[in-house]
């Protein structure tokens, strides 16, 4: 017998009465007993794969998991799904599979977990888009779920400094502009990355790690933990034992991520100087628990929210170094102490925000993390901008920057490719805004990333010297006055896709604003001669994805979510 009452478990279609017999024959053919059939469920899901470090300790990881859950009386069943990885997919057309990857890792494991009835779900994940997938598919499936971040990378050394992937694609614009020779970037990039693990500043990865535990989907104080550290495996012992709880307790990922406890994400994000790619993947993540909360909304929360962690890209740490820190809760107990945290959110591990940090104390000894009273800067480390480019909104992340304003004329490319072979060539000048359209959603399609040609405009000095806008977006290692996000993109006939060469641009972070001088009447009389800009991708997955995608300002989504379901899978 069982503590567990499976009459009421998604897993009885697949595992109780006579009907099930031929269900149970395969279960039999691979091993399992009649004690763990009759058992709850629990499919642990992971990304591995040998495609990058990010997820390359993650089998690993998941047989951890598996003895938590076994020894908690559950029955795990292991699969995988797939993780495309930006650091290699970045600069190239396989960029344009990052974002709609995020959807085919929640479609995916929506299926699966569908397919076979599993009753719970413990998720692991290692890179930028996985994390936002697995936790959208525990949120559209809403059956008790934990989710465990595999861990970062540990930071790499060249010349006495701690280097990370960023310093490499940056070391690129270096050897263009003649600063460093091809021996010293052979050296560099040897030396970046010397261990397992996703990028280990607060880029993607690690932001939404940070956001995992600030929402109450992973268990506290396990996600900046480096891949390499045992440590890792009593996290996801313990996610196997707590989803086993959450089975008990009737505990769903819905109950847990709400409107209050998206905003303490995104406040995490905004104290820590995350990734601007975290205003993509959280309203895409309350689309999923039906929640409205987009661009504009996470946005007002960065405005209102203290920059204290001083972490890379904009600042000096990685994640170890904030893991050693105190980690995610010592931020959120900054954040709590000045008041910008709903502090009675439920959590995985069944109590609220508030008793998780209760026995938090501020290391005063340590220099990762401000105090919420001597922050880096008073308003969050990334900023929402409007105007008449941007009536759907942009972003830019504004972390270790001290300009803020700039004007400037347009210098308008029409593709990443071309705008990194001016780049290349220098083919630009101090003062310009670089604009690069057509690499939104849908016109890209798939929404690439800019860090090869932003990570050459530094590493040729230019960093702080032009500003550049896209419809596209950015890396988290991405820093300078970089705007990504701009909506109505271009493909579907927004201003930005209007603007001319020569136009003069308008930015200001300090008061949210995007214009180009142009007035309304030129841009209605260039709206009349403009055509739409037919992308190459006429079939396949990213076909297919151009024609669902929605605007970056819902999060880039490809279903009507939660609002629109007519049950819930959790409840069949």
């Amino acid at each position: 017998m069982t503590k567990f009452d499976k009459s009421k478990l998604p897993s009885r279609h697949t595992s109780i009465g006579p009907s099930s017999a031929p269900h149970r024959s395969y279960y039999y053919a691979m091993g399992m007993t009649k004690k763990q059939i009759n058992q709850p469920f629990v499919g642990v899901v992971s990304t591995w794969n040998e495609s990058a470090p990010c997820n390359i300790t993650l089998r690993r990881q998941a047989q951890a998991v598996k003895k938590g859950v076994l020894d908690a009386e559950g029955t795990p069943r292991e699969f995988t799904t797939i993780t495309v990885t930006d650091g290699i997919a970045m600069g190239h057309q396989g960029m344009k599979a990052s974002l709609a990857s995020r959807e085919a890792i929640a479609d995916s494991i929506e299926l699966s977990v569908r397919g076979h009835s599993y009753d719970s779900l413990v998720g692991l994940a290692g890179c930028d888009k996985a994390l936002p997938g697995v936790m959208m598919a525990m949120l559209r499936l809403n059956i008790p779920s934990v989710f465990i971040y595999g861990g970062s990378i540990l930071p790499g050394r060249y010349k006495g400094k701690d280097i990370t992937v960023q310093d490499v694609f940056e070391a690129v614009g270096n050897f263009s502009g003649g600063t460093i020779t091809e021996n010293e970037l052979e050296d560099i990039e040897k030396v970046a990355c010397p261990s397992a693990g996703s990028c280990g500043g607060q880029f993607t990865a690690n932001t939404m790690a940070c956001v995992s535990e600030a929402i109450g989907l992973a268990l506290p104080n396990s996600t900046m933990a480096p891949a390499p550290y045992e440590s890792r495996d009593d996290y996801a012992y313990n996610a196997g034992k707590i989803v086993m709880e959450c089975i008990k307790n009737k505990i769903r990922p819905r109950d847990i991520v709400t409107l209050d406890s998206l905003e303490n994400a995104a406040r995490a994000v905004a104290a820590s100087g995350g990734s601007t790619n975290a205003a993509l993947h959280l309203p895409a993540m309350a689309n999923e628990a039906g929640i409205k909360f987009d661009l504009f909304d996470v946005a007002d929360i960065f405005k209102s929210t203290p920059y204290i962690a001083d972490l890379k890209p904009g600042g000096n740490y990685v994640a170890k170094d904030l893991y050693e820190a105190g980690g995610v809760p010592v931020l959120l107990k900054a954040l709590a102490e000045g008041g910008h945290l709903n502090m009675n959110c439920l959590t995985v591990t069944g109590k609220t925000l508030k008793e998780n940090l209760e026995n938090i104390i501020f290391p005063n000894n340590q220099k990762v993390i401000r105090n919420i009273n001597n922050p880096i800067t008073k308003t969050g480390g990334v900023v929402g901008l409007k105007g008449n480019i941007a009536k759907e909104g942009a972003i830019v992340k504004v972390a270790g920057m001290t300009r803020l304003v700039h004007k400037g004329p347009a210098r308008v490319f029409d593709s990443e490719e071309a705008a990194y072979e001016a780049v290349q060539n220098k083919n630009y000048k101090e003062g310009d805004v670089i604009v690069i359209r057509y690499e939104g959603p849908k016109g890209g399609p798939g929404m690439r990333e800019m860090l090869a040609t932003t990570s050459a405009i530094y590493g040729q000095g230019m960093g702080d010297k032009v500003a550049l806008i896209t419809d596209g977006r950015f890396s988290g290692a991405t820093r300078g006055f970089c705007i990504g996000h701009v909506g109505p993109e271009a493909a579907v006939g927004g201003n930005i896709a209007l603007i001319h060469d020569g136009d003069e641009i308008f930015i200001d972070a300090n008061n949210g604003i995007l214009e180009v001088d142009v007035s309304e009447e030129e841009l209605i009389s260039r709206k009349k001669q403009w055509k739409p800009k037919k992308h190459d991708y006429q079939s396949g997955d990213l076909w297919k994805y151009s024609q669902l995608v929605g605007p970056a300002l819902n999060g880039a989504v490809t279903h009507p979510g939660a609002n629109k379901e007519k049950f819930c899978y959790a409840d069949i």
